[in-house]
């Protein structure tokens, strides 16, 4: 990744779920995941989580992020809340960018058959999250929602 595409950290995130947080890298994506649930876990008592299940909500935190930066233009927002924590928990996170152009899924080879080295973030966040909404923004680019099922 060239430096132009990195862009700066988050900072520390809010237990608001309307609170919206600066630009931040893939890595700290999965930190604030990984903060989010955690600090659910102690407000509400509950003390474990599936840990596959919590792995499938960072690496979708992952690939949305990573996603905005090498296709969107950059993120522009982000936002990680657990919701539940009934009977269907889950990680709600929303990734926005500067593109208009909505995701799409490749195949896994090109025209002449040679395996192609990306392509496959779309599909894993489509399979993992049981929400996915993407949404125009009106000062311009999108946002995609979606809920990972925390159990």
């Amino acid at each position: 990744m060239s430096e132009r595409d990195r862009t700066r950290p988050v900072e520390r995130r809010s237990t608001d779920p309307h609170h919206r947080s600066r630009p931040c890298r893939p890595a700290d994506a999965r930190r604030a995941v990984e903060h989010a649930v955690t600090e659910c876990r102690g407000m509400h008592g509950t003390a474990s989580c599936d840990v596959r299940a919590l792995s499938d909500a960072v690496l979708v935190a992952s690939e949305l992020t990573t996603n905005a930066i090498l296709h969107g233009g950059g993120i522009t927002d982000f936002q990680v809340d657990v919701v539940g924590p009934g009977a269907h928990p889950g990680v709600l996170l929303s990734v926005c960018d500067r593109s208009h152009d909505l995701p799409v899924a490749v195949p896994p080879t090109d025209d002449r058959g040679h395996r192609r080295l990306g392509g496959r973030g779309w599909p894993i966040v489509c399979r993992l999250a049981r929400e996915v909404r993407v949404a125009d923004l009106p000062s311009g680019g999108k946002r995609i929602t979606v809920v990972v099922p925390l159990s």
